[in-house]
């Protein structure tokens, strides 16, 4: 059997409701597990852009690209095993802020190009833009602070020339 790794697909699809269950629904139909989903309008106001993560072996989620492509609202299907692309995240974390760790916190977010949002007396909210290995790398350096909370995009991407 063929191994799994993390896939990433970028569909265009008419921005009409119910579009994203159905997509959805076909993966879950097949067994797979969506690790990131991300929804958007793309420059055209009737055309979002879904960039989906899963799990899955070459084989089987060939198949799936083949029924995305039957679904009527379906425009165009990627497939970015086989060519270069760009892709990024967006996290936000809580983390609680002693004024001892404050300053060792301010280092890790100047590293890796963080921003402050808010600031308390107890915590500090940052955000972190990057790859998704980047951030859980970010959130790995956090965990000794005491992360309170994480809420983080799904992966965007799009296809670089060849």
């Amino acid at each position: 059997m063929a191994s799994e790794k993390r896939q990433t697909l970028s569909v265009l699809v008419e921005n009409k409701a119910g579009v994203l269950s159905k997509i959805a629904g076909l993966f879950s139909g097949r067994g797979f597990n969506i690790a990131s989903l991300s929804v958007g309008e793309t420059e055209d106001p009737k055309v979002s852009r879904m960039t989906i993560e899963v799990e899955a072996d070459r084989r089987t989620l060939e198949q799936a690209v083949k029924q995305l492509r039957k679904i009527i609202e379906t425009i165009k299907v990627e497939d970015f095993a086989d060519r270069p692309y760009v892709s990024s995240q967006l996290l936000l974390v809580k983390v609680a802020a002693t004024s001892e760790d404050r300053t060792e916190i301010m280092n890790v977010v100047e590293v890796f190009n963080g921003k402050v949002v808010d600031l308390d007396h107890r915590s500090m909210t940052i955000r972190f833009v990057g790859e998704t290995q980047f951030v859980d790398d970010v959130l790995d350096l956090l965990e000794p602070y005491g992360i309170k909370e994480v809420a983080r995009t799904g992966s965007v991407a799009l296809g670089r020339p060849f």
